[in-house]
């Protein structure tokens, strides 16, 4: 992870979230980066989704049900946001105690919104020299319609990515 240039210290991000992936992409990191990461910064962030704005419910009919498209207001995804942040950060303090029992010392950051768009950023306004992320397997046509999040990365994120795949 030495760029060449004496004493540059290399930032590698690890993406963490409540999947496995993301927590095998960790211990991959600690595992065979840890002499790299003893002496660079090593940065964990972690994504809070925007909630939904439409939601359905349903009014049965005998056999027939209808479903309604409403849209809620902002209000009534704050109790959500609040939980959502609260779990974010859970995890991002599970993932630093796993770390820090490693000897590793780490920063963590959080940023809400689409998971894309944010690890990406992230990715480009804190200079991460390694960005790396666990992989989630999805059906063919989920990732067809949806994409995948390394994928997007891949293809956005200007720096080395890493794309770690779990055992089968």
């Amino acid at each position: 992870m030495d760029g060449g240039g004496k004493g540059e210290k290399k930032k590698v991000m690890v993406v963490i979230d409540e999947s496995d992936s993301s927590y095998y992409a960790l211990m991959w990191v600690l595992n065979n980066l840890k002499e790299s990461i003893r002496s660079s910064s090593l940065v964990l962030f972690a994504t809070q989704p925007p909630p939904r704005r439409g939601f359905a419910f349903a009014s049965p009919f005998g056999l027939a049900r209808l479903y309604f498209q409403g849209v809620a207001e902002p209000e009534v995804f704050k109790p959500a946001q609040e939980q959502s942040k609260k779990i974010r950060l859970g995890i991002l303090k599970k993932a630093e105690g796993i770390c820090a029992s490693r000897g590793v010392k780490v920063e963590t950051l959080t940023e809400a919104g689409d998971p894309k768009v944010t690890i990406c950023n992230a990715a480009h306004k804190n200079n991460i020299d390694l960005l790396v992320l666990g992989y989630e397997s999805h059906g063919i046509l989920k990732r067809a319609f949806l994409g995948s999040l390394s994928d997007h990365c891949l293809n956005n994120v200007k720096r080395p990515v890493l794309v770690v795949k779990g055992p089968e």
